[in-house]
């Protein structure tokens, strides 16, 4: 590397935007720890788990569904509640044909200033259409679903939006494979 090479990497570097986790800047710096030391237990711990299934067909012949807990819907929808002290117990749908700039993140558990500017980070919407369109998945279901993963009352949670999506997942997209997504 050359001299002007290095100075002007060097002057990029420092006008450059610090990323929050390295400027101090996130919203709730050391959220987890608070949280296991407020509410003891609601960190989701299982000692069984669900086996995988095997894929009934090819990916290039299945309809796949993406899930992702990162507070994605369309600016059109009514937002996810981020103040309840509980967690919002509701999830959006968000057709998988929309245009990512149609699509915003309303969430304030993590910093999402990298997938504020493509919404691909957290939710790979337009990577997926492009594998449909590159034949190497077969298609997508019309919907995708999204909520807020932070949530302090998990079994409340699993027994309504965890259930309300595999639901939907099921007898309304009829999917045949699932991408979760968590941020």
């Amino acid at each position: 590397m050359t001299e002007a090479s290095r100075a002007v990497l060097d002057d990029a570097q420092k006008t450059a935007p610090l990323d929050p986790r390295d400027a101090g800047t996130q919203l709730r710096p050391g959220l987890w720890h608070t949280i296991n030391e407020r509410y003891p237990g609601s960190m989701v711990t299982r000692h069984t788990h669900v086996p995988l299934a095997p894929l009934a067909k090819p990916l290039n012949q299945a309809r796949l569904v993406m899930i992702s807990s990162c507070g994605v819907h369309r600016k059109t929808d009514r937002p996810l509640d981020v103040c309840h002290p509980f967690g919002d117990f509701g999830f959006r749908r968000a057709p998988s044909n929309t245009r990512p700039a149609d699509l915003t993140i309303h969430q304030l558990k993590y910093p999402h200033d990298d997938a504020d500017q493509d919404i691909n980070v957290v939710f790979p919407i337009e990577r997926l259409q492009e594998l449909v369109a590159e034949g190497t998945l077969g298609g997508l279901t019309p919907n995708f679903f999204s909520f807020i993963g932070y949530n302090m009352a998990t079994e409340r949670f699993e027994r309504t939006v965890v259930h309300d999506i595999a639901e939907a997942v099921e007898v309304e997209e009829k999917a045949d494979v699932a991408l979760l997504v968590p941020a």
